[in-house]
């Protein structure tokens, strides 16, 4: 403490000099603060809060780039589903098409014209493929292929997506492919004869291949699985029944039916012999001559399941349209045999009985893979059966077509099902983003906005006390100076 009285030194002064310069620094901090609205402007400020608030900062930011790339990759969805919409359409106008040419009452030249039409609707299902863009990316021709979008702040907070090439060269009927022919007999003295394969793409005939014992299973691209047990006198019926039970799961659906041609000749009292579908009641057929013979199977087709027709050489067709096994047995009059190089014989001094097993067809809109497809006489992986391909210019070519058009309007479908899928996710992420600003953004104003009534009031004391420090240096000045009078 200086000496009372003293005119060197001036301790009130300062004091009131210090305090003068604290008051002048908070008021300088919280003009700072009304003037920004934030209460930290620097790392001096807060130092704990100003390293919150750039995290804060940082994820708002990431946050608010990242609703932004989820809106751009909705309206990229909006665009491919537009153009899958488009394809669909024309389609839709070639299954019309398809289904108006296998009428069988077109004349060739009408015919001709549809196939035209056709080939022109084909080509227009892939120009759109491959003419869709979205910012100079392509679409719908097979190349955007897991492709990412940023739909957070940090990383791995992304959605893939890959959009299958739907020219119509790669879309259309995946099914499988007969290794062998695709039907056959079974008789007592000699081994099994099967059917299984593609219908539709194969011809009727015998083969010396029989169902194998065993599991047979079946994998889409995606992924889904089943399987079937398989015993050698499997029907075709039940592998489909297996199959389609699946189908939820696989996308692979499978249609059976079983077919035989035979020669037939009647015997001194025409053709005596049972009948019968599997797990249908026994028909027993007496016929003089092959149309008394198809006429009795007709008539009780309701219970057997079974149909027969005559074809243009005289050979007798057998038919079971569900794909169930069909049985002969008891031949003692007349004979049955198999068409080809090395017919089997059914009749009375040969072998009686026999079983037909049928062929099994595994279709998806999509590519699959098949284990152990040998054992029912299917190949290891499906064959596509496009659009591009079809051909309306006769009937037959319009049936496989119909097919064939039903699995491209599916997995026209499924892909636009998956972009639909997407744009939800993307809308349900930008919607879960902006709640998530709202909150950042409020946690942000917590540590960094300023109080402006608090501030507002802590500056008026500011100033108040600054004016009291001007008052208190000008008091300890004027009574320094009244020392002076004492001087001689």
């Amino acid at each position: 403490m200086s000496a009372v009285g003293s005119i060197l030194t001036n301790t009130g002064a300062l004091d009131s000099l210090n305090a003068i310069s604290n008051v002048s620094n908070t008021n300088n901090t919280l003009e700072n603060e009304l003037s920004t609205g934030l209460a930290i402007n620097s790392p001096a400020d807060n130092p704990a809060g100003y390293i919150t608030a750039q995290g804060l900062t940082s994820q708002l930011n990431g946050i608010t780039q990242a609703i932004s790339n989820a809106n751009t990759g909705v309206s990229l969805l909006q665009t491919a589903q537009g153009a899958l919409t488009q394809q669909i359409g024309v389609v839709q106008q070639l299954n019309s098409i398809a289904v108006q040419a296998a009428n069988g009452t077109q004349t060739s030249q009408e015919a001709a014209s549809l196939q035209g039409v056709a080939n022109q609707l084909t080509s227009q299902v892939s120009t759109i493929a491959n003419q869709t863009q979205f910012n100079n990316i392509n679409l719908l021709d097979g190349s955007f292929s897991n492709v990412q979008f940023q739909v957070g702040a940090n990383e791995g907070q992304t959605i893939n997506l890959s959009i299958a090439d739907t020219s119509a060269s790669s879309i259309g009927l995946n099914a499988s492919k007969a290794t062998f022919l695709t039907t056959g007999v079974y008789n007592s003295k000699n081994n099994h004869s099967s059917a299984s394969g593609a219908l539709s793409l194969g011809a009727p005939g015998a083969s010396t291949g029989a169902f194998t014992a065993g599991a047979v299973s079946w994998t889409s691209n995606g992924g889904g699985t089943g399987s079937a047990t398989v015993t050698k006198n499997e029907s075709a019926a039940s592998i489909a029944s297996a199959v389609n039970s699946t189908s939820g799961t696989t996308g692979i659906q499978a249609q059976a039916t079983t077919s035989i041609t035979l020669t037939a000749t009647a015997g001194t009292g025409g053709f005596a012999f049972s009948l019968q579908g599997s797990g249908s009641s026994k028909q027993t057929i007496n016929a003089q001559n092959v149309s008394d013979l198809v006429q009795q199977i007709n008539g009780d087709t309701g219970t057997t399941g079974i149909t027969a027709a005559i074809d243009s050489n005289g050979n007798l067709t057998l038919t079971q349209s569900q794909g169930q096994n069909i049985n002969i047995t008891g031949v003692t009059s007349g004979s049955l045999a198999t068409t080809g190089s090395t017919p089997q014989v059914l009749s009375a001094s040969g072998s009686a009985s026999g079983t037909v097993q049928g062929q099994v067809q595994l279709q998806s809109s999509a590519g699959f893979k098949v284990a152990n497809g040998s054992d029912i006489g299917l190949g290891s992986a499906s064959t596509l059966y496009s659009l591009a391909s079809i051909n309306v210019s006769t009937v037959a070519g319009a049936n496989q077509a119909i097919n064939v058009v039903k699995f491209a309007l599916q997995g026209l479908n499924n892909a636009g099902g998956q972009l639909g899928a997407t744009q939800q996710r993307l809308t349900a992420n930008i919607n879960n983003l902006n709640t998530t600003s709202e909150n950042v953004t409020s946690a942000l104003g917590v540590v960094q906005d300023a109080n402006i009534p608090q501030v507002s009031n802590q500056l008026t004391q500011a100033q108040i006390q600054a004016q009291a420090g001007v008052a208190a240096l000008k008091s300890s000045t004027t009574l320094q100076q009244s020392y002076l009078s004492l001087l001689p």
